[in-house]
Parts: C-alpha cells; structure tokens; sequence
C-alpha cells in the first residue's frame, strides 16, 4: 500500500454544504485500520484517507485507481473481503471491511 501522507481529506467545514456526520466505522486497507462513514464507497473512504492506488494492472503492473467513478470501467477494482476485483466507487463501507490493493487479476481467498 502507499505510504498515506494526510490523515484527513474530508471537508469538514464548509460555507453551504450541510455539516459532514463523523465517520462511524473503521475498516482495514491492506492491515491500516482507515475510519470511514457506513454506506459511503469504499473509494470514497480511501481516497479520503490519502490511498489514491488501488491496484496494480497484470502485465506491467501499473497503478491505478479510481477513474470513472459510476462502477464502469475496472480501475479501481480491489480485493474486498477474500473476493477479487469489487468495484470500489460503487461498493458502500460496511464495518471490518478488509480491503487489499489487488496485484493482476487478483486471487480469491483461501
């Protein structure tokens, strides 16, 4: 996993939005515990944590992470769970989660 640089991105002040709920569960981004608000995209919640890497393509390994935003393309796929290649902008936080940054095309838990 990338080295997290900010704790914090959320916007948590704001002059017109409605004030932000505070983050109500934790789940766990490759052995980090990353707080999060239930029901929000996984993404969401990583990209808020700093984590802007969600996987690493199978040929060449590149980076990659979220690009459409809409569960279109696979960009930001991860392992979610044991399970290979969760579209993380469309999958919401649920408690405990156990996400991990998916190498190629993943492997399913054993």
């Amino acid at each position: 996993m990338q080295e997290n640089k900010a704790k914090n991105h959320r916007v948590i002040k704001h002059p017109i939005l409605p004030a932000e709920a505070p983050c109500d569960v934790s789940i766990f981004v490759d052995g980090q515990e990353i707080p999060a608000k239930a029901g929000e995209p996984i993404a969401a919640a990583l990209l808020t944590a700093g984590i802007r890497i969600f996987r690493q393509t199978a040929k060449k390994g590149y980076p990659r992470g979220i690009f459409c935003g809409i569960g279109r393309c696979t960009d930001c796929v991860m392992t979610v769970d044991g399970q290979p290649n969760v579209r993380t902008c469309v999958t919401p936080v649920r408690a405990g989660m156990k996400v991990e940054t998916q190498i190629g095309l993943g492997r399913w838990a054993e």
